[in-house]
């Protein structure tokens, strides 16, 4: 039995860890392309906690809450400490499926970070976490609605109907002056494993076809887990990682638990090449694999796969990227998949498009043989209201959907809102 049919909540959310890669092109593309120096190294994924926080904070619009921000700005100055609380919501809507054809949910984060050793230096420590809520509006959770319609595939990963969870809580420590991050507790694998700068669901693409692994790697649910990176010189990376198949956030204990006693792990090392450190998120070319043990009480196989990406920021707001994965067995959606696509955010900071092409391959180990290859396209727009508030409009087309011989394509709407405070 999958993954999948096992565990819905399998869904993946780039969440919260320190490693990599530099912060959300969100908001320090501008940073970064101008060479000035930062508070810390940004290492982790667009939705990694403190490029979340500094993200949001640097996000160069009005606000009514002006005092809020410079109050928690303050925060960091002075003790270190930062945090944040944001409420997302996503509706999703298809012109046929042969289930329902409307999907809605939503999820409130409170999350932050705090450096207690070494705070004003590089080498920071801190005690790093994220609790979630996430909900449905509908009898199908977004995280679910592209299976609904017939298709392989996820809308939305992290908006499910998981309730109340533990998504990180970690202690994360970096040493060389920033160059190396060591990290152990409560992590989000896809914080620090295949990102580019449009993989977060809550600001870039709505679709996993564009996220983590391009829908071939199979990652756990967020529980115990170790990680390290470091820069090997100036222009080459290494990330490695082993975290719990059978992480449960919604039951802390039990992931504990199942780490040293069940001993059934998804391990995964990065290789890649930037321009500079603090360029890293925007010019990254990696190759990553990934081996899944054999999960005996889930009866899912072992297995294991590659994934290559390559992104570079051109023009100070161009982001074209191209990404390929395969998988061999392991509970993935596909085998084999294909994305590319590009960003184009005129100002740092502000609105954001984005537009991506995919062709997938079906894990036969997954699915059985025999179904057609499927394609999707996406276009949304993100537009930012003011500093805390945001409207993302998405459009997206499913060709062959591969669990659906019925319909030859499908079209998809949607609409994600966020506020930040």
């Amino acid at each position: 039995m999958t993954p999948f049919k096992m565990r819905p909540d399998w869904i993946v959310t780039p969440g919260v860890a320190a490693l990599l890669v530099a912060s959300s092109w969100a908001g320090p593309v501008g940073a970064q392309e101008s060479g000035e120096s930062q508070d810390y190294p940004n290492f982790g994924s667009p939705e990694a906690v403190e490029n979340r926080l500094r993200s949001d904070a640097e996000v160069d619009r009005p606000t009514l809450f002006e005092r809020w921000f410079d109050w928690k700005a303050g925060l960091v100055e002075d003790h270190g400490f930062s945090f944040s609380v944001d409420y997302s919501a996503v509706y999703l809507g298809a012109d046929e499926s042969p289930g329902e054809d409307e999907s809605a949910g939503g999820m409130v984060r409170f999350f932050g970070s705090w450096d207690l050793v070494g705070r004003g230096t590089k080498n920071t420590g801190a005690v790093i976490w994220k609790v979630e809520h996430r909900h449905a509006y509908t009898d199908v959770a977004p995280s679910g609605f592209e299976f609904e319609l017939g298709g392989i595939g996820l809308i939305e990963p992290p908006f499910s109907d998981q309730g109340t969870r533990l998504t990180n809580l970690y202690w994360r420590q970096r040493l060389n002056g920033g160059r190396i991050t060591l990290m152990g507790g409560w992590v989000d694998a896809t914080d620090y494993l295949d990102v580019y700068a449009l993989a977060s669901p809550w600001t870039g693409f709505l679709n996993f076809a564009f996220s983590t692994g391009t829908t071939t790697l199979a990652v756990p649910n967020e529980g115990f887990g170790l990680a390290a990176g470091a820069m090997l010189t100036d222009n080459v990376f290494l990330i490695g990682g082993l975290a719990d198949l059978n992480a449960d956030p919604t039951d802390p204990g039990q992931t504990l638990d199942s780490f040293f006693s069940d001993n059934e792990y998804f391990k995964h090392i990065e290789i890649g090449w930037t321009t500079s450190q603090d360029r890293i998120y925007l010019d990254n070319m990696h190759l990553t694999l990934w081996h899944s043990d054999e999960r005996v009480e889930a009866q899912s196989p072992s297995g294991w796969g590659a994934n290559v990406s390559w992104t570079k920021y051109l023009d100070g707001r161009w982001l074209p990227f191209a990404r390929a994965g395969y998988a061999s067995e392991g509970g993935s959606l596909m085998q084999k998949s294909v994305s590319v696509g590009f960003g184009y955010q005129p100002n740092p900071g502000k609105n954001l498009l984005g537009v991506g092409l995919n062709w997938g391959e079906p894990n036969e180990d997954t699915w059985g043989p025999g179904l057609d290859d499927q394609y999707t396209a996406e276009f949304f727009f993100r537009w930012q209201v003011t500093k805390a508030f945001a409207i993302t409009p998405d459009l997206q087309y499913l060709k062959n959907p591969a669990n659906n011989p019925e319909a030859n394509s499908i079209w998809v709407v949607g609409i994600r809102v966020r506020a930040v405070l």
